[in-house]
């Protein structure tokens, strides 16, 4: 059936909109990284009068940038490793084995997504305080510690969406590759794995991309040595100054790993996330 003109129209002007409206503050922060600090502290305008790189280069001097990029990539890259490969073994064992406790398993770990996030923050302090104190093992403050942290948040939901993808594959696939002599772990790394791939991909993008920009336990569970990207940009803002013009810059510098590894990894992210929704 062919569109009325007038809907045409209406889809196209509200499509308009909402790319303008979700774009705004992208341009926003792009011209406020490229403006002289006076500019951006006065009335703001779309058009930067004076451009500048100037805020690129002092943004690592002003914070120790460089040492809070570091600590974010180690700890965001040790989260989605330890998170996909936990997953993995886990929804594998869930989506083709029958044991005592798989039902209760599967609804304890969906029903840890239901509870916000902060009722999570004083217990696992208070527990790495605890280990720490018995052990000796500093987990509090520690990157380690952090990486713990992100597992608690992450790996539930990349194993509820793993079970799901794993449902989808037919299990033909795993006795075809039993039946030629492969065991259990062959048959998921050479056959269910690789037809998994847009699911697993899908699972470490949320996974990276839960610990690269996380705040609140990353505020609390870190100290300067082991600080990351997201908290460290505060730091722009001291008792005297505010540095607008560095804190967008940085604010650009530290989104390129998410986009870049988003633009490779969306097509899979799309079948990943819509894979077994219909199962």
């Amino acid at each position: 059936m062919r569109e009325p003109v007038s809907f045409r129209v209406l889809r196209v002007v509200g499509l308009v909109l909402l790319t303008l409206f979700v774009l705004a503050p992208l341009y926003v922060m792009v011209v406020s990284s490229v403006k002289p600090l006076g500019d951006v502290q006065g009335r703001f305008t779309w058009i930067p009068t004076t451009v500048t790189v100037q805020p690129f280069i002092d943004m690592w001097s002003t914070v120790p940038l460089g040492r809070y990029f570091v600590n974010s990539l180690v700890v965001s890259l040790l989260a989605t490793l330890c998170s996909v490969l936990l997953a993995i073994s886990a929804a594998y064992a869930i989506s083709r084995y029958r044991f005592r406790g798989r039902g209760l398993f599967r609804v304890t770990v969906l029903s840890t997504q239901m509870f916000p996030g902060i009722l999570f923050l004083l217990p696992l302090f208070l527990i790495f305080v605890n280990i720490g104190q018995a052990t000796g093992f500093a987990l509090q403050g520690s990157r380690l510690g952090l990486v713990i942290t992100y597992l608690t948040f992450s790996l539930p939901f990349a194993i509820w969406m793993l079970v799901g993808y794993f449902d989808s594959i037919p299990r033909q696939l795993d006795e075809a590759a039993l039946v030629d002599g492969s065991g259990p772990v062959g048959a998921l790394v050479r056959v269910v794995l690789p037809s998994a791939a847009p699911g697993i991909a899908a699972v470490s993008i949320y996974s990276f991309m839960t610990a690269w920009g996380e705040t609140l336990f990353a505020s609390v569970m870190t100290t300067a040595q082991s600080r990351t990207l997201a908290v460290g940009l505060r730091e722009y803002s001291t008792q005297v100054n505010v540095y607008w013009n560095e804190v967008m810059a940085a604010s650009l510098v530290v989104s390129i790993p998410v986009v870049v590894g988003f633009l490779l990894l969306q097509r899979y992210l799309v079948q990943g996330l819509t894979a077994g929704a219909v199962k």
